[in-house]
């Protein structure tokens, strides 16, 4: 008789498999092409697709590998290698000093989430668990992308906000014609629900049937001022009620856009902001994500500087950690202080598609690193293990695997891609035979 570990459990090999096969189709279909097997040179080949039964949407097993072909007749950028002969590899330590080489604990990801008849994930960078176990997410209204109006136009009667029970069931949606482009959602220690819409430059604090509770910044508006955010990302909420808000995910890798943590009091008024483009301690480009440990320390992502930097509550800079890699995503389990880090972007120039991925300025350019989640100690900054990223080295673009992460009561841990899915993650421990 199936049951529904045993489904799960073969649900993530199948993926597993088909994750891994991608770089193989890629270089498998490139050798083909040029021994004259009928594909133009430089052809990208079709990539595995979720089953019709899961809630991934369609780039979900892609790796990033791109949909269309090069142009007819048009030259590879880069050299493309058979299969498993790509000749450079990833160091056991980056250099910036992310370990590539620790136990990962946990079995391969399984797609999550029971989602409404015809509806599939779309891009998302956060999931997040509520104080009662369950599991928060939210998407781009079932759209590809990140800025812009994802959730506006003909999705804006779309639900981008889902709540689930640890096993996938489906416990409520609503959301629909609120937002512009939703990056990430919180859940502070009330029970109330915080979204960063950096598609309409605002903050919005929710109850947990949607409700309106306040509302930061101006519809539309981006600029620095103290009312004002431009593409804020994401919100943590201290124990007395203080807001923090990590605000500028525009222009990363230039000297334009904001580059700040902006704090207000519990009911929105303006306290203080520290933080300015750059590359020092207490300077940012694109604070990409927040948390509050247990000792109630400011966690802030600065992505594009490839680092964690940490402060007190006054912004106060204390430590600065490149250990945990790109963080896109994170979030702290302050019953012990874990820190979980989702990577989804380092690379460096290279790929085996015959294109390049990296942009002229540089953005994410953090070489010799694997992505994945990273988990380890809030405290001291030791990392004990790693989920890698299934999709191989060298990576076919921008993004793949988790942006945002979170976990629940029982250790699984959730990530949530930029590339349309949404993954559980269940510790090698609990894996059932029966």
């Amino acid at each position: 008789m199936w049951t529904r570990s045993r489904q799960m459990h073969l649900a993530s090999v199948v993926l597993a498999a088909a994750l891994c096969s991608v770089a193989a189709m890629v270089l498998t279909s490139s050798e083909s092409s040029a021994q004259g097997a009928g594909q133009t040179a430089g052809t990208p080949p079709p990539f595995p697709t979720p089953p019709s039964s899961s809630p991934a949407g369609p780039l979900a097993y892609s790796c990033g590998v791109p949909p269309t072909p090069l142009e007819p007749g048009a030259a590879p950028q880069q050299k493309i290698f058979p299969a498993s002969q790509y000749p450079v590899s990833l160091p056991a330590k980056s250099l910036l000093g992310a370990r590539n080489d620790l136990p990962n604990p946990f079995q391969p990801g399984v797609d999550f989430g029971e989602l409404p008849t015809g509806r599939k994930w779309g891009s998302t960078a956060s999931v997040t668990t509520g104080l009662d176990n369950t599991i928060w997410v939210i998407d781009r209204c079932g759209n590809s992308g990140a800025g812009g109006t994802t959730c506006g136009g003909p999705s804006a009667g779309v639900n981008p906000i889902f709540q689930f029970d640890t096993s996938g069931k489906l416990l409520k949606t609503f959301g629909a014609g609120m937002f512009v482009s939703p990056h990430k959602l919180t859940a502070d220690g009330t029970g109330n629900l915080w979204v960063a819409d950096n598609g309409s430059h605002q903050i919005f604090k929710l109850d947990q049937n949607g409700s309106v509770l306040m509302t930061l910044g101006k519809k539309g508006v981006a600029g620095p001022g103290t009312d004002e955010f431009d593409a804020p990302t994401e919100v943590a909420v201290a124990s007395n009620g203080d807001i923090f808000v990590a605000d500028g995910h525009t222009g990363g890798g230039l000297a334009i856009g904001n580059a700040r943590v902006m704090k207000f009091d519990r009911n929105g008024t303006f306290l203080k902001t520290w933080g300015k483009k750059g590359m020092g301690p207490g300077e940012f480009d694109v604070p990409h994500t927040i948390a509050i440990d247990s000792r109630g320390r400011v966690f802030v992502g600065d992505r594009q500087n490839n680092r964690i930097q940490i402060f007190d509550q006054e912004g106060k800079f204390i430590d600065q950690w490149f250990q945990f890699g790109r963080p896109s995503g994170m979030y702290i389990d302050k019953r012990t202080d874990t820190l979980y880090v989702a990577d989804s972007e380092s690379r460096d120039g290279r790929t085996n598609t015959g294109r390049f991925a990296l942009a002229q300025t540089g953005y994410a350019f953090n070489p010799g690193i694997r992505r994945g989640i990273r988990i380890g100690s809030a405290r001291d900054g030791s990392v004990r293990s790693l989920i890698p990223d299934p999709c191989s080295y060298p990576y076919a673009s921008g993004s793949s695997m988790a942006e945002g992460v979170s976990v629940d009561a029982q250790g699984n841990v959730y990530g949530a891609d930029f590339l349309m899915d949404v993954r559980k993650f269940v510790p090698t421990r609990a894996r059932q035979t029966n």
